[in-house]
């Protein structure tokens, strides 16, 4: 269609089609890439017991996101993390741990050790105490279908869950 478009096109109007066209590769780009977001590399026990370290000194809590890049699921997650009220509330209240789960054959043990079964689907959850102790783990993939949720079930997830003494 945009070939047509453009062949039949002249003058200014040729130069509108061509701003257009690019625009919309340039969009689909844009939206079509994942973030990176699990480091593949990460050795993700170490990174559960720094966390576990800072949400201590800072009274907080701990979320692990178990999850993978190549999961639109847990990109939505992701997004709806970082923005407003959730930005704030994990910020104040949480320290999060994204863990790469590969495709769902790395760090199986550390989902299995808090109770989160990924063949559920992922992005699954667990919440920690500063003391390591389990809070709450997703057992039915409640975030499984993120990209069909509304965006306040995150803001209502950290809310429940959010930073109290324990």
């Amino acid at each position: 269609m945009t070939r047509n478009l453009l062949a039949s096109a002249r003058g200014p109007l040729r130069l509108v089609v061509l701003a257009l066209a690019a625009a919309l590769l340039a969009a689909t780009g844009a939206f079509g890439q994942a973030r990176y977001i699990y480091n593949e590399n990460a050795d993700a026990h170490a990174e559960v017991r720094d966390a576990l370290a800072r949400a201590a000194r800072e009274h907080k809590r701990v979320i692990l996101d178990f999850g993978g890049n190549w999961c639109g699921d847990c990109q939505v997650l992701d997004i709806y993390f970082h923005r407003e009220p959730n930005a704030a509330l994990l910020a104040d209240n949480y320290i999060l741990v994204d863990i790469d789960i590969g495709h769902m054959d790395k760090n199986v043990d550390i989902a299995q050790h808090y109770d989160v079964p990924l063949q559920k689907g992922v992005p699954a959850l667990a919440v920690l105490a500063a003391n390591g102790r389990l809070l709450y783990s997703q057992t039915n993939g409640e975030f499984e279908k993120m990209r069909h949720m509304d965006p306040n079930s995150v803001t209502d997830f950290l809310e429940r869950w959010k930073a109290t003494r324990d």
